[in-house]
């Protein structure tokens, strides 16, 4: 990969130089150059700059993969890129995969929600999230494991129960309880608490399927976590271990041995295990039995309280570094420049269900993932719904469209699978080739940082980058068959690269609008 040869390059001539190492960026410049790297500055400014352009340039590599370096400011190294930079960049682009997470294993938990009632907006931005994160490791190489943990056992399945039956212990409301009410009955509130759940869960994955989401696994804390005994389980361990201990007739984890503030519980008074109880049962089925190198959790921002309590846990567990808790900020839903409700059946929540039925998967899923999660999102409704170049995603297909156009009015077709890069001297052609190449260093830097709302970023550029090319370009008409075919290869390739990004993201590529 480009960038990181050149950071290599980099990195062994301030060593040589200076006989230091420095903390520097190689990042894409695309106003000055192709590339640019800060580290003159951090060595001093524009004389150590200068000093460390003369040994790059005497980098085999490097005379090969960029045609050109400046120092430019006060100590900022840029570099512009070759034929056989393009060329080489271009052609790792189009790998079916890449390695960097080769050989890792992750797993992906997100969504989650108890299966008490339908899928929010919250829960929606958290699943297409967790969705196209999976997908994106998967790329980079590692071996993925995408999962829903359902909490089907506890008292919030009894709750649920007399929530059916609508007695004085009733807490969940709404139209989907009223149709639950007519089908369940006659039984003990836990029993019908159970079956309601069931139903629910079956509605949920429903819901995850028409958001375009499938799961690998779906992890039953009934069946594998009470039923196995795995709870009991946990609480000798961390008994043996000193982690735990029994005070007012319960059982309390040693939180704040790990930095939390306080000691939490976990069994209750009574003998029933508590969320974060059933937690630790589950988390170390993740590291000690299935083995995963990394595990990811996607927790709505209502969840923040339970961040330190778990991650002491995992840190008790001996697995600090291999976890991490990603917290969804909110969703707020506009309609006509105003807060929208659009849900009856829940009065305060918006469904997952009614935003699907107004604009699509698509539309959906583009939009989830346009901001950082650690940001509150407004939701557009109406641009989601607009048909028009406005709408980014609309945008973005349109241009894939026109892709696929060219491609199919070629009567001559493609004549070689070799693009001549010498050939494709426009500004036009060079952005979009730039564009193109940056792929596999966008899906290295989401790999290691999880700001999946890059690859939206990037897909519109693409995007404007062919656009730009289109309107300004000529492809069919182009003078002589040598032009028109590395025109027509660059059209291909960009038509190749738009598919695996929508995939990626887990939206459709239509060939025509």
């Amino acid at each position: 990969m480009l960038r990181e040869i050149l950071r290599q390059e980099i990195e062994k001539a301030v060593l040589k130089l200076f006989d230091k190492k420095a903390v520097f960026n190689v990042s894409w410049d695309g106003k000055f150059s192709d590339y640019s790297s800060n580290a003159g500055l951090f060595l001093g400014g524009k004389d150590e700059a200068e000093k460390l352009k003369d040994e790059l340039a005497k980098s085999k590599e490097i005379e090969e993969l960029f045609s050109e370096i400046k120092v430019a400011g006060n100590g900022f190294i840029n570099f512009r890129l070759s034929e056989k930079g393009i060329e080489d960049g271009l052609k790792f682009a189009l790998k079916e995969k890449f390695d960097f997470l080769k050989s890792e294993k992750i797993q992906v938990e997100f969504i989650s929600a108890n299966p008490t009632g339908p899928l929010t907006l919250g829960n929606g931005r958290g699943g297409v999230f967790g969705d196209v994160l999976g997908n994106v490791f998967k790329k980079a190489g590692a071996e993925v494991v995408k999962e829903y943990y359902i909490n089907n056992a506890g008292n919030q399945i009894e709750i649920l129960g007399h929530s059916v039956l609508k007695d004085d212990k009733a807490e969940y409301k709404g139209e989907y309880i009223d149709e639950l009410g007519k089908k369940l009955g006659g039984e003990e509130p836990l029993e019908v608490g159970k079956k309601a759940a069931d139903i629910i869960l079956e509605s949920i994955k429903k819901t995850v399927s028409e958001m375009g989401i499938d799961f690998d696994v779906w992890f039953s804390e009934s069946k594998e976590l009470r039923e196995t005994g795995k709870v009991e389980e946990i609480m000798r361990w961390l008994k043996e271990k000193d982690l735990a201990y029994e005070k007012d007739d319960a059982l309390w984890f040693r939180a704040t041995k790990f930095g939390d503030s306080e000691d939490r519980v976990l069994i209750k008074t009574g003998g029933e295990p508590t969320y974060f109880g059933v937690d630790c049962a589950y988390h170390k089925n993740k590291f000690e039995e299935r083995k995963f190198d990394r595990v990811i959790n996607i927790w709505g921002a209502d969840h923040h309280g339970d961040v330190k309590r778990v991650k002491g846990f995992i840190d008790a567990l001996g697995h600090k570094d291999k976890f991490e808790i990603i917290l969804m900020q909110f969703v707020r839903l506009f309609q006509n420049g105003a807060a929208a409700r659009m849900s009856k059946r829940e009065g305060v929540y918006v469904l997952v269900d009614d935003v699907l039925k107004e604009i699509g998967k698509d539309a959906f899923r583009y939009f989830m993932l346009t901001r950082s999660p650690d940001t509150h999102m407004d939701f557009d409704l109406e641009l989601a719904k607009e048909q028009s170049k406005k709408n980014p995603v609309y945008y973005i297909q349109y241009a894939g469209a026109r892709m696929s156009n060219i491609l199919k009015k070629s009567e001559a077709g493609l004549k070689n699978e070799k693009i001549e890069i010498q050939n494709l001297t426009e500004p036009q052609e060079r952005r979009l080739l730039l564009k193109l190449i940056q792929f596999p260093e966008m899906i290295e830097s989401v790999s290691r940082d999880y700001q999946v709302h890059r690859l939206t970023t990037y897909i519109y550029e693409l995007a404007a980058a062919f656009t730009d090319f289109y309107e300004n370009v000529r492809v069919l008409e182009a003078e002589g068959d040598e032009l028109k075919n590395s025109r027509l290869l660059l059209v291909s390739v960009s038509r190749r690269l738009l598919e695996q990004v929508l995939g990626l993201l887990g939206i459709s590529a239509p060939e025509k609008m």
